[in-house]
């Protein structure tokens, strides 16, 4: 049994389905989107341990081949030299602008992937699998691509729209405990940034989720896909209320170009810290109440996630240095460094009048 949500975009409108045992089931559902019955899959190695050969038999069980490429895993993957081993395994494979090239694994595979398949013989199409919580509930839906650059995070990409996402619920239960709460501070931004009783309810059945729930996952996914997805209908290609979807991000991009995209930071822990770094701002600017920085600590550190710089090991920069990272964030616009912060819970806004100093305030406390 599985749900749909409806990405609308016209004529490239698609399906994010969600459900349990869609891996085993892709051929059915790939199938008719298919010239002729094979698919390159681009993956990394630990999702390829995981899930390839089951994604093998459920393609096999509709007629459909398949070659696969696994790349190493991790976020330093995301980079020029693995994304152009990527391109080349394509071509060298013959993949044709009518085939389907398929992202399996989490955001650094499907971002990598997506932009692949955007700039392959000028765009081809693209089917996301995504196995982390991470990428079911944000970076596999909405057509966002990339790669990083050592200036910065997703510096480069494109627009690039799958045809079809399918979020199996089943493949987050081979994911380790923190990378589901890398993914989980992704959930919770969606009911930080325009939906307070998707917030309560987290608050109420996070832990179960965390420790397994399918039904309540199955649930957690739909809420935050469908608020992306109304978002991204709404705005596309970022030129509005979509940067909503980055509340949290701007900090978050910093401190992972600060770590150097390594595991001392996931992406997701960098979103949760952000976050809790944009209520903070806010409340110091005196635009939401003092109590809702402490009411999301108190969520994340309940939920056993990083809330603050200090909980990231190692040495970081100094403020003014994170701050001139920030500089090189993609919502930079007319050279005036623009931040989502928040009037509550469920009320983000895009602002650049955002003071410096008290941002420079808010990542020294969080420097404990």
């Amino acid at each position: 049994m599985s749900v749909d949500v409806r990405v609308e975009l016209g004529a490239r409108s698609y399906d994010v389905r969600i459900g349990e045992g869609l891996i085993g089931a892709a051929g059915a559902h790939i199938a008719p989107l298919l010239h002729r019955a094979r698919v390159a899959v681009l993956t990394d190695e630990n999702v390829a341990a995981a899930h390839l050969a089951g994604l093998r038999d459920g393609l096999a069980t509709a007629g459909i081949g398949m070659v696969a490429l696994a790349l190493p895993a991790g976020e330093a993957t995301k980079g020029w030299s693995q994304f152009s081993r990527a391109v080349e395994w394509l071509l060298e494979n013959k993949v044709e602008r009518r085939d389907v090239v398929v992202a399996l694994g989490g955001g650094v595979i499907g971002d990598l992937a997506g932009f692949a398949a955007a700039v392959l013989r000028r765009g081809v199409r693209l089917v996301q699998i995504p196995t982390s919580l991470l990428a079911q509930v944000d970076s596999s839906v909405g057509g966002k691509t990339g790669i990083n650059a050592p200036q910065g995070k997703n510096l480069i990409g494109a627009f690039h729209q799958p045809a079809l996402v399918l979020a199996d619920i089943a493949a987050l239960d081979t994911l380790p405990a923190r990378e589901f709460l890398s993914g989980y501070g992704e959930v919770v931004k969606y009911g930080l940034l325009g939906d307070e009783p998707f917030f309560s309810w987290l608050e109420q059945n996070g832990p179960a989720l965390a420790a397994g729930d399918r039904a309540l996952r199955t649930e957690a996914v739909r809420r935050s896909v469908q608020m992306k997805a109304d978002i991204v209908a709404r705005d596309e290609t970022e030129q509005g209320d979509r940067a909503l979807l980055n509340l949290g991000h701007t900090f978050c991009h910093a401190l992972e170009t600060a770590t150097g995209y390594s595991d001392r930071l996931l992406h997701g822990e960098g979103v949760a810290i952000g976050c809790a770094l944009a209520f903070d701002v806010s409340a110091r600017l005196g635009l939401c109440p003092q109590e809702d920085p402490g009411r999301l600590r108190v969520h994340l550190k309940g939920m056993g996630m990083k809330t603050d710089l200090a909980d990231i090991s190692g040495p970081l920069p100094g403020s003014d240095d994170l701050i001139a990272l920030m500089g090189q964030d993609k919502k930079v616009m007319d050279g005036k460094l623009r931040f989502i912060l928040a009037h509550r819970i469920g009320a983000a806004f895009v602002t650049d009048a955002a003071d410096p100093g008290v941002v420079r305030a808010a990542l020294e406390a969080a420097r404990g």
